[in-house]
Protein backbone atom coordinates (compact mmCIF):
# COMPACT_ATOMS: atom_id res chain seq x y z
CA UNK A 1 0.00 0.00 0.00
CA UNK A 2 1.66 2.99 -0.99
CA UNK A 3 1.47 6.29 1.09
CA UNK A 4 -1.57 8.44 -0.06
CA UNK A 5 -0.03 12.13 -1.36
CA UNK A 6 -2.11 14.74 -0.91
CA UNK A 7 -1.14 18.17 -2.91
CA UNK A 8 -3.24 21.39 -3.09
CA UNK A 9 -2.55 23.52 -6.07
CA UNK A 10 -3.26 27.48 -5.84
CA UNK A 11 -2.72 30.21 -7.21
CA UNK A 12 -4.35 33.39 -9.02
CA UNK A 13 -7.53 33.78 -9.77
CA UNK A 14 -7.64 33.20 -13.79
CA UNK A 15 -4.26 31.94 -14.07
CA UNK A 16 -5.07 28.81 -15.42
CA UNK A 17 -5.38 26.36 -12.10
CA UNK A 18 -8.32 24.29 -12.83
CA UNK A 19 -6.92 23.50 -16.10
CA UNK A 20 -3.65 22.96 -15.04
CA UNK A 21 -4.53 20.19 -12.36
CA UNK A 22 -6.81 18.53 -14.34
CA UNK A 23 -4.60 18.21 -17.20
CA UNK A 24 -1.78 17.11 -14.76
CA UNK A 25 -4.38 14.73 -12.79
CA UNK A 26 -5.06 13.55 -16.42
CA UNK A 27 -0.98 12.71 -16.96
CA UNK A 28 -1.04 10.50 -13.51
CA UNK A 29 -4.22 8.56 -14.27
CA UNK A 30 -2.53 7.89 -17.53
CA UNK A 31 0.55 6.25 -15.55
CA UNK A 32 -1.73 4.01 -13.82
CA UNK A 33 -1.71 6.47 -10.60
CA UNK A 34 -5.54 6.70 -8.45
CA UNK A 35 -6.42 9.58 -8.26
CA UNK A 36 -9.36 11.90 -6.34
CA UNK A 37 -10.01 15.29 -7.27
CA UNK A 38 -11.67 17.88 -4.90
CA UNK A 39 -12.93 21.31 -6.24
CA UNK A 40 -12.75 23.56 -3.82
CA UNK A 41 -14.07 26.65 -5.98
CA UNK A 42 -17.43 27.38 -5.54
CA UNK A 43 -17.87 27.81 -9.02
CA UNK A 44 -17.46 23.95 -8.89
CA UNK A 45 -15.00 23.91 -12.35
CA UNK A 46 -12.28 21.92 -10.77
CA UNK A 47 -13.52 18.47 -12.65
CA UNK A 48 -15.77 19.67 -15.96
CA UNK A 49 -12.66 18.54 -18.54
CA UNK A 50 -12.35 15.01 -16.56
CA UNK A 51 -15.68 14.44 -16.13
CA UNK A 52 -16.23 15.26 -20.45
CA UNK A 53 -18.35 19.08 -19.50
CA UNK A 54 -20.65 16.92 -17.37
CA UNK A 55 -21.71 18.97 -14.68
CA UNK A 56 -21.83 17.30 -11.15
CA UNK A 57 -24.03 18.22 -7.91
CA UNK A 58 -21.39 19.63 -5.50
CA UNK A 59 -21.40 18.11 -1.88
CA UNK A 60 -23.29 21.58 -0.36
CA UNK A 61 -26.03 21.67 -3.04
CA UNK A 62 -26.55 17.35 -2.44
CA UNK A 63 -26.82 18.54 1.52
CA UNK A 64 -28.99 20.81 1.12
CA UNK A 65 -31.65 18.79 -0.63
CA UNK A 66 -31.10 15.30 0.77
CA UNK A 67 -30.23 16.29 4.17
CA UNK A 68 -27.51 14.75 6.34
CA UNK A 69 -28.27 11.20 4.58
CA UNK A 70 -25.54 11.40 2.36
CA UNK A 71 -23.36 8.29 0.62
CA UNK A 72 -20.33 8.92 -0.99
CA UNK A 73 -21.38 7.50 -4.81
CA UNK A 74 -24.03 10.66 -4.20
CA UNK A 75 -20.76 13.28 -4.04
CA UNK A 76 -17.94 11.03 -6.56
CA UNK A 77 -18.67 10.47 -9.97
CA UNK A 78 -15.63 8.69 -11.91
CA UNK A 79 -13.80 10.71 -14.45
CA UNK A 80 -11.27 10.21 -16.93
CA UNK A 81 -9.13 6.90 -16.39
CA UNK A 82 -11.12 6.12 -13.23
CA UNK A 83 -10.21 9.21 -11.73
CA UNK A 84 -13.02 10.19 -8.36
CA UNK A 85 -14.04 13.72 -9.15
CA UNK A 86 -15.55 15.62 -6.21
CA UNK A 87 -17.19 19.59 -6.34
CA UNK A 88 -17.23 21.37 -2.67
CA UNK A 89 -19.84 23.93 -4.24
CA UNK A 90 -20.42 27.17 -2.47
CA UNK A 91 -23.45 29.19 -0.44
CA UNK A 92 -26.45 30.70 -2.60
CA UNK A 93 -24.68 33.75 -4.03
CA UNK A 94 -24.98 36.76 -0.93
CA UNK A 95 -25.14 34.17 1.70
CA UNK A 96 -22.73 32.65 4.07
CA UNK A 97 -18.89 32.28 3.25
CA UNK A 98 -17.61 30.16 0.70
CA UNK A 99 -14.99 28.95 2.27
CA UNK A 100 -17.34 26.83 4.66
CA UNK A 101 -17.87 24.67 1.59
CA UNK A 102 -14.15 23.62 1.98
CA UNK A 103 -14.25 22.75 5.64
CA UNK A 104 -17.70 21.17 5.02
CA UNK A 105 -17.41 18.88 1.92
CA UNK A 106 -13.33 17.60 3.49
CA UNK A 107 -14.79 16.75 6.45
CA UNK A 108 -17.96 15.03 5.10
CA UNK A 109 -15.41 12.79 2.71
CA UNK A 110 -13.50 11.94 6.10
CA UNK A 111 -16.77 11.00 7.50
CA UNK A 112 -17.40 8.85 4.57
CA UNK A 113 -14.24 7.14 4.12
CA UNK A 114 -13.44 8.52 0.84
CA UNK A 115 -9.54 8.70 2.12
CA UNK A 116 -9.55 4.61 2.95
CA UNK A 117 -7.57 2.24 2.22
CA UNK A 118 -9.90 0.35 0.17
CA UNK A 119 -9.67 3.11 -2.20
CA UNK A 120 -6.10 2.84 -2.56
CA UNK A 121 -5.65 6.17 -3.53
CA UNK A 122 -2.31 7.69 -4.81
CA UNK A 123 -3.12 10.73 -4.60
CA UNK A 124 -5.95 13.61 -3.94
CA UNK A 125 -5.35 17.08 -5.23
CA UNK A 126 -7.24 19.78 -3.91
CA UNK A 127 -7.81 22.53 -6.46
CA UNK A 128 -8.26 25.91 -3.99
CA UNK A 129 -10.13 29.25 -5.15
CA UNK A 130 -7.30 31.91 -6.44
CA UNK A 131 -4.92 33.47 -4.00
CA UNK A 132 -7.28 33.03 -1.27
CA UNK A 133 -5.29 32.10 1.57
CA UNK A 134 -7.71 32.79 4.69
CA UNK A 135 -10.62 31.17 6.55
CA UNK A 136 -11.77 28.08 4.90
CA UNK A 137 -9.75 28.41 2.09
CA UNK A 138 -6.56 28.09 4.15
CA UNK A 139 -7.94 25.00 5.58
CA UNK A 140 -5.80 22.47 3.07
CA UNK A 141 -2.52 24.48 4.45
CA UNK A 142 -3.83 25.07 8.02
CA UNK A 143 -5.61 21.60 8.91
CA UNK A 144 -2.48 19.23 7.67
CA UNK A 145 -4.89 17.97 4.26
CA UNK A 146 -2.83 19.22 2.10
CA UNK A 147 1.09 18.04 2.47
CA UNK A 148 2.32 19.44 -0.45
CA UNK A 149 1.47 23.03 -2.46
CA UNK A 150 2.12 23.73 -6.18
CA UNK A 151 1.60 27.19 -7.17
CA UNK A 152 0.16 28.05 -10.57
CA UNK A 153 2.09 31.82 -11.60
CA UNK A 154 3.25 32.85 -14.52
CA UNK A 155 4.99 36.00 -15.69
CA UNK A 156 2.37 38.86 -14.59
CA UNK A 157 3.07 41.09 -11.59
CA UNK A 158 -0.20 39.68 -10.38
CA UNK A 159 0.21 36.41 -10.51
CA UNK A 160 3.87 37.12 -8.96
CA UNK A 161 2.80 38.79 -6.27
CA UNK A 162 -0.11 36.19 -5.40
CA UNK A 163 2.21 33.61 -5.55
CA UNK A 164 4.24 35.61 -3.00
CA UNK A 165 1.49 35.35 -0.72
CA UNK A 166 0.62 32.57 -0.50
CA UNK A 167 4.31 31.50 0.44
CA UNK A 168 3.74 33.55 3.25
CA UNK A 169 0.87 31.19 4.23
CA UNK A 170 2.62 28.36 4.18
CA UNK A 171 5.34 30.06 6.13
CA UNK A 172 2.40 30.89 8.61
CA UNK A 173 1.06 26.94 8.89
CA UNK A 174 4.29 25.07 8.02
CA UNK A 175 5.09 23.96 11.61
CA UNK A 176 1.23 23.12 12.79
CA UNK A 177 0.16 21.80 9.75
CA UNK A 178 3.51 20.35 8.41
CA UNK A 179 2.28 21.64 4.95
CA UNK A 180 5.50 22.28 2.45
CA UNK A 181 5.74 23.96 -1.12
CA UNK A 182 6.86 20.99 -3.53
CA UNK A 183 7.55 24.30 -6.55
CA UNK A 184 6.37 26.38 -8.99
CA UNK A 185 4.05 25.76 -12.35
CA UNK A 186 4.92 28.60 -14.57
CA UNK A 187 1.80 28.46 -16.99
CA UNK A 188 3.49 31.05 -19.66
CA UNK A 189 1.42 33.88 -20.49
CA UNK A 190 4.04 34.66 -22.67
CA UNK A 191 5.38 37.52 -21.01
CA UNK A 192 9.04 38.34 -21.85
CA UNK A 193 11.78 36.91 -20.00
CA UNK A 194 9.23 34.74 -18.45
CA UNK A 195 11.11 31.76 -17.66
CA UNK A 196 14.09 33.05 -16.46
CA UNK A 197 11.85 35.08 -14.16
CA UNK A 198 10.05 32.62 -12.39
CA UNK A 199 13.44 30.57 -12.47
CA UNK A 200 14.49 33.73 -10.47
CA UNK A 201 11.53 33.91 -8.11
CA UNK A 202 11.83 30.14 -7.46
CA UNK A 203 15.22 30.39 -6.37
CA UNK A 204 14.67 33.75 -3.88
CA UNK A 205 11.55 31.92 -1.92
CA UNK A 206 14.00 28.75 -1.93
CA UNK A 207 12.08 26.36 -4.35
CA UNK A 208 12.01 25.21 -7.69
CA UNK A 209 10.66 25.81 -10.83
CA UNK A 210 8.69 22.46 -11.29
CA UNK A 211 8.27 22.86 -14.70
CA UNK A 212 7.31 25.55 -17.34
CA UNK A 213 4.14 24.80 -19.37
CA UNK A 214 4.01 26.86 -22.80
CA UNK A 215 0.85 28.67 -23.78
CA UNK A 216 -0.43 26.79 -26.76
CA UNK A 217 -3.71 27.20 -27.95
CA UNK A 218 -4.48 23.78 -28.28
CA UNK A 219 -5.53 24.05 -24.21
CA UNK A 220 -8.29 25.94 -24.90
CA UNK A 221 -9.63 23.63 -28.17
CA UNK A 222 -9.64 20.64 -26.00
CA UNK A 223 -11.72 22.81 -23.64
CA UNK A 224 -14.25 23.67 -25.71
CA UNK A 225 -14.26 20.04 -26.57
CA UNK A 226 -14.66 19.42 -22.74
CA UNK A 227 -11.84 17.40 -22.21
CA UNK A 228 -7.75 17.60 -21.16
CA UNK A 229 -5.56 17.81 -23.59
CA UNK A 230 -4.15 14.26 -23.02
CA UNK A 231 -7.49 13.00 -23.59
CA UNK A 232 -8.69 14.97 -26.58
CA UNK A 233 -5.38 15.03 -28.94
CA UNK A 234 -2.91 12.14 -26.92
CA UNK A 235 -0.07 12.67 -29.47
CA UNK A 236 -0.18 16.74 -29.75
CA UNK A 237 3.42 18.15 -28.24
CA UNK A 238 1.03 19.94 -25.34
CA UNK A 239 0.01 16.83 -23.88
CA UNK A 240 3.68 15.45 -23.39
CA UNK A 241 3.87 18.91 -21.32
CA UNK A 242 1.78 17.58 -19.22
CA UNK A 243 3.07 14.31 -18.85
CA UNK A 244 6.31 15.64 -18.18
CA UNK A 245 4.60 17.73 -15.46
CA UNK A 246 2.58 14.83 -13.81
CA UNK A 247 6.01 13.22 -13.93
CA UNK A 248 7.82 15.79 -12.66
CA UNK A 249 5.40 15.84 -9.55
CA UNK A 250 5.42 12.54 -9.12
CA UNK A 251 9.14 11.95 -8.68
CA UNK A 252 9.76 15.19 -6.66
CA UNK A 253 11.45 14.86 -3.13
CA UNK A 254 12.29 18.93 -2.66
CA UNK A 255 9.50 20.15 -0.11
CA UNK A 256 10.29 22.89 1.32
CA UNK A 257 9.11 26.28 3.51
CA UNK A 258 9.26 28.79 1.39
CA UNK A 259 10.66 32.17 2.12
CA UNK A 260 8.33 35.27 1.22
CA UNK A 261 9.86 38.09 -0.56
CA UNK A 262 9.41 41.77 0.75
CA UNK A 263 7.24 44.21 -1.93
CA UNK A 264 10.32 45.90 -2.73
CA UNK A 265 12.19 42.58 -3.58
CA UNK A 266 9.43 41.86 -6.18
CA UNK A 267 9.53 44.89 -6.88
CA UNK A 268 13.25 44.60 -8.03
CA UNK A 269 12.72 41.15 -9.84
CA UNK A 270 10.61 42.22 -11.98
CA UNK A 271 12.45 45.49 -13.00
CA UNK A 272 15.47 43.65 -13.37
CA UNK A 273 13.90 41.68 -15.65
CA UNK A 274 12.06 44.31 -17.83
CA UNK A 275 8.81 43.94 -16.76
CA UNK A 276 7.89 46.79 -15.17
CA UNK A 277 9.88 49.20 -16.71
Amino acid sequence: MTKMRKVAIYGKGGIGKSTTTQNTVAGLAEMGKKVMVVGCDPKADSTRLLLGGLSQKTVLDTLREEGEDVELEDIIKEGYSATRCVESGGPEPGVGCAGRGIITSVNMLEQLGAYDEEWDLDYVFYDVLGDVVCGGFAMPIRDGKAEEIYIVVSGEMMAMYAANNICKGILKYADAGGVRLGGLICNSRKVDNEKEMISELARQLGTQMIHFVPRDNMVQRAEINRKTVIDFDPVHPQADEYRTLAKKIDDNDMFIIPKPLEIDELEKLLIEFGIAN
